[in-house]
């Protein structure tokens, strides 16, 4: 017998463990709840019209809530790796809950609405988002892709039933009202899937499956800390691949909407549409190239995705003149995106081990902040420039390419 996260379990081949399919499904409900960040777009224009602010002010809650998602993840991974999922996730649906509640009454002003949903909210959805990924990671040695795609696939469709419930709710009981019932459901949401989660006892392994001799999942293989990985060269090419990667992903949402109505004469509500489209295919290429990348290798689909970010940034945006067009070419990237999310977090698994996983990645994540904020600026800046968007595709083409190039050498450590 050992007691194991205040849970005796019995260390026998019939000891009774929980169905691991379990955690995937908690994984996806807590990431479906934590998938609201990316609707804050339905708050925007009402706090504009309640309170005069700029678009630049009634934007800043969204940047801070992701520069402090960011941190919250470095935070919480380390937590995580001492303490496990279940108290780290029960505190981020706290400070999720209290983010969202606080700002119901404070977001009057926007320095109360910077702490309460920016800094709150965003470590709130930080601590939270990186205890399912490392938890189904440990349950699934067999498929880290795959399910670490499933794992995520909730934080990208969040936003498709946040954003027409929260705008309803909007006009019933205004934004501030809409702030409370927020913080009230995806707190309790976040927190009851998170006293779920659980990691597997020490040598656990799925039936039937045997580790290989040498590498990933091997009784061999090495766990990193963060200070033995950052002396690793792979590290710092799995940051700029990531870097990379998820930059041309987010230039692309970021800019859909005009870039519809500029390419193809779309109208904004047509080319919204669009946009609608691609987010779907943006949560469905998680798994997929979760799937693909256990199937052929983590560097194999890198490079199917940095392809598909090619062709379509030379050939088919470019001449996208109509919706149809259009709508393909975005849904692509998107598509290819969303496997950035379910390939790296198995990389860094896969060549640092799981010990230190929640930390570990939280570094490597660093890399999406960084893409949110290179990517839109590169596509802003050459269209202002160039007058044009090919311009930009070019350049995102290159990058593309680049990543390619680097994840060739980026072989496992030894």
């Amino acid at each position: 017998m050992k007691t194991f996260l205040n849970t005796t379990v019995v260390s026998t081949p019939e000891e009774r463990l929980p169905n691991r399919w379990l955690f995937v499904i908690a994984a996806v409900l807590m990431q479906l709840g934590l998938g609201n960040v990316y609707a804050w777009s339905i708050f925007r224009n009402p706090l504009m019209s309640l309170h005069g602010w700029t678009i630049q002010e009634a934007t800043m809650p969204f940047t801070l809530c992701v520069v402090f998602f960011a941190v919250g993840m470095i935070v919480a991974g380390r937590w995580q790796d001492r303490v496990g999922p279940r108290i780290v996730a029960v505190t981020g649906g706290i400070l999720l809950g209290a983010g969202f509640l606080l700002a119901s009454q404070v977001g009057q002003s926007l320095l109360g609405l910077y702490l309460s949903y920016g800094v709150l909210v965003g470590l709130g959805v930080g601590f939270a988002y990186v205890t399912p990924i490392a938890t189904c990671v440990k349950w699934f040695p067999d498929m880290r892709g795959f399910i670490t795609g499933l794992a995520v696939l909730g934080f990208g469709a969040g936003s498709l039933i946040v954003a027409p419930l929260g705008t309803a709710l909007i006009s019933q009981i205004g934004v501030y009202g809409t702030f409370a019932v927020f913080g009230v459901a995806f707190g309790l949401l976040v927190m009851l899937t998170g006293a779920i989660l659980r990691n597997p006892p020490a040598g656990w392994k799925p039936a039937g499956w045997t580790p290989p001799a040498n590498g990933p999942g091997s009784k061999d293989q090495r766990d990193y800390p963060p200070s033995q990985m950052a002396r690793t060269f792979q590290f710092y090419l799995l940051w700029i691949v990531f870097l990379f990667w998820a930059g041309v992903g987010l230039m692309v949402i970021s800019q859909a909407v005009p870039m519809g109505q500029e390419l193809a004469g779309l109208n904004a509500t047509v080319a919204a549409g669009a946009l609608g489209v691609m987010s779907i295919l943006n949560g469905l290429g998680r798994p997929a190239f979760g799937f693909i990348s256990d199937k052929i290798g983590r560097i194999g689909g890198t490079l199917l995705a940095q392809a598909v970010f090619i062709v379509t940034l030379l050939f088919i945006l470019p001449n996208a003149r109509d919706f149809a067009l259009y709508t393909l070419g975005i849904s692509l990237i998107g598509f290819a995106y969303g496997g950035s999310l379910s390939v790296l977090p198995a990389f860094t698994a896969d060549y640092y081990g799981t010990k230190h996983l929640g930390v570990n990645y939280g570094w490597v994540f660093s890399a999406w902040g960084a893409a949110g904020v290179l990517g839109p600026i590169i596509g802003a800046q050459v269209r202002a420039a160039t007058g044009a968007w090919v311009g930009a595709f070019t350049i995102l083409a290159i990058l593309s390419a680049i990543a390619g190039l680097l994840i060739l050498v980026a072989k496992p450590p030894k």
